[in-house]
């Protein structure tokens, strides 16, 4: 039966990355998870095993260590652009190079000493192409809860619906967010430290001044505040599991007088709905890279 190679990758995944800035006795500190990828002509290595224009996935680890000290890691979507174009650079046969962060924080408490910080993860995702770059900056493990000002009525209903509707019940999630700029001169100028800031403040602020008829109709509000405050962002992505609160039934204790009025839930992790969604400017043209729709990011 005859067949052809389809579609194919490869690179270094998941380097730990951690850059100290040494230059005063108050030091700085970047933590990454930075994961490479090269895609292009790489036909002879799958068909023939010819590995002549394979750039091996040890030297993509060994720059992206390398340009944490060339380049600098001012933000991790200018550091993931000088990498991807150095990765370019290197392997002619490439038609592009992918770089994927994840930036894990850090709070300080003294002038050298830190404390790892919880929760959300700073993310980015950078495609160099010969002829289009693409940025995708986001926010992962955001986790968010409204107490109140949340319902879920009128829905569809079958033989197997048991779900009782509701108009005042607990909405949280622990949202992945990534939006993706419009570039000009492949991304130079852009203060990627001050978009990301501006974005996550507006992904808050909304979430949590939106009435929500359901997770759907809050998360297409919070897509539209932050398209509406920036104009170098193209569109965003969600992903949202609805991190379910069930009220606990309290009417079979025998304790006289105990009423559970909206006051104490049970947090189920799973299964849980899955809501997602994308917000796009209107008139502008899809993302030119397919990477941007590869599982897993969005």
């Amino acid at each position: 039966m005859a067949h052809v190679l389809g579609a194919n990758q490869y690179g270094k995944a998941e380097n730990r990355v951690v850059r100290i800035v040494r230059d005063t006795p108050r030091h700085e500190i970047r933590d990454l998870n930075v994961s490479t990828s090269l895609r292009g002509d790489f036909e002879a290595a799958h068909i023939t095993g010819d590995q002549a224009d394979v750039l091996p996935t040890d030297t993509q680890k060994n720059t992206a260590f390398a340009y944490a000290k060339i380049h600098g890691i001012d933000s991790i979507e200018d550091y993931g652009l000088a990498l991807g174009r150095r990765l370019l650079e290197a392997c002619p046969a490439a038609s592009s190079a992918q770089v994927r962060i994840e930036e894990h924080a850090w709070d300080r408490i003294g002038d050298h000493s830190f404390v790892r910080r919880g929760g959300a993860v700073r993310t980015a995702v950078v495609t160099v192409g010969r002829e289009h770059t693409s940025v995708l900056s986001g926010i992962a493990d955001l986790v968010v809860l409204n107490s109140t000002d949340s319902e879920f009525r009128g829905f569809l209903k079958d033989e197997f619906t048991t779900l009782p509707e509701t108009d005042d019940r607990i909405l949280a999630t622990s949202l992945v967010a990534r939006w993706r700029h419009t570039l000009s001169e492949g991304g130079d100028g852009v203060d990627w430290n001050a978009s990301h800031a501006a974005a996550l403040q507006t992904l808050l602020e909304t979430f949590a001044g939106t009435y929500s008829r359901a997770l759907q109709e809050t998360l297409h509000a919070m897509g539209g505040a932050v398209l509406d405050s920036q104009p170098g962002i193209a569109e965003i992505r969600f992903s949202a599991p609805n991190k379910h609160h069930f009220l606990v039934d309290f009417s079979g204790f025998d304790v006289p007088g105990l009423t559970n009025d909206g006051e104490v839930f049970i947090a189920a992790d799973r299964p849980y709905g899955l809501i997602e969604a994308q917000v796009l400017r209107d008139g502008l043209p899809p993302a030119p890279d397919a990477w941007l729709h590869l599982p897993g990011f969005c």
